[in-house]
């Protein structure tokens, strides 16, 4: 397998910037979660990716070579408006779409056989699209996705609308063809799926990356802040303190972020005179608290 090389993708539309120099790299194995606020850029940098956009400047490589029509015929693709035919059945769906990807008609069979069945759909397989529910038709766009056994994997928005027991099974088909050596590359509003599934994640934002990194990674980058209890003291004890940069309090003590130049040395003798210290740990944001950080800037409205 090779790796899926976004490389200083720009593109425009009228006077807006969709995307901005926008570069990074999903090698094989890995799940890539692009992390973004509505008008960010996510989706276009998707279609581009299939080659369903063109971009103004920039390319997408596979292995080192422009994607081309590669993109179209051996990518695996999930777009966020799904586009099924209403009076398809299942079984013809993955069949027709099996060989226009250059499956053979024996070949396209098998496949959706055994996708509809590693999906849960094998009792849809003659049902017409239009009398699905709505999580029923997201399996059916996972196994158009992969019936044609992609070498790259492009999910935009795969688990929306997800009841808990389809996105666990589309979480371990994904996972299953990360095993495989498939660079995966998929978006999603849902952080803490992101957080649990993908190996690093791309925070985009008006069209640049705004950070990269593993989930621990990300989450390291953010504020860092004490949580401590202090028995008998008044609520507004950290006022007193100059290491005390600001401080929230919670039911059960106290979150401070420290000044600079001071460490929590500083605030535990501040801490001491004022009651009797129960804890104090370094409390880490959330990964959601991070992203949101991270996204605040940006407005308007996806693609």
């Amino acid at each position: 397998m090779k790796a899926l090389e976004i490389s200083s993708l720009s593109k425009r539309y009228g006077e807006r910037i969709a995307l901005d120099s926008l570069s990074f790299t999903v090698p094989p194995g890995e799940i890539f979660g692009f992390v973004g606020s509505n008008g960010a850029g996510k989706t276009t940098t998707m279609r581009i990716a299939v080659g369903v956009l063109e971009a103004d400047t920039g390319e997408v490589r596979y292995g080192g070579e422009p994607a081309g029509l590669h993109g179209s015929t051996r990518f695996g693709y999930m777009p966020e408006e799904r586009g099924l035919y209403p009076r398809m059945t299942v079984a013809r769906h993955l069949v027709y779409l099996g060989r226009l990807h250059g499956l053979g008609a024996a070949d396209a069979r098998e496949a959706m056989l055994r996708w509809t069945e590693r999906l849960h759909l094998a009792e849809r397989r003659e049902s017409t699209i239009d009398s699905l529910s709505l999580g029923n038709r997201q399996r059916v766009q996972l196994a158009i996705a992969l019936v044609h056994d992609p070498d790259v994997l492009i999910l935009d928005e795969p688990f929306s609308g997800l009841d808990p027991i389809a996105v666990q099974d589309m979480a371990q088909v994904i996972k299953e063809k990360a095993a495989d050596g498939v660079p995966v590359l998929f978006s999603s509003h849902q952080l803490d799926l992101v957080e649990r599934l993908c190996d690093r994640v791309g925070v985009i934002r008006q069209g640049r990356l705004a950070a990269c990194g593993s989930p621990d990674e990300l989450r390291s980058a953010g504020t860092a802040r004490l949580d401590l209890h202090v028995a008998g003291a008044r609520e507004d004890w950290p006022a007193h303190c100059p290491a005390v940069a600001s401080y929230t309090s919670h039911e059960d003590g106290v979150l401070i972020e420290l000044a600079p130049g001071h460490d929590e040395n500083a605030v535990l003798e501040e801490a001491v005179r004022h009651g009797l210290v129960r804890r104090l740990v370094w409390h880490r944001p959330a990964l959601a608290e991070t992203f949101r950080h991270l996204l605040e800037p940006t407005e308007g409205t996806d693609r």
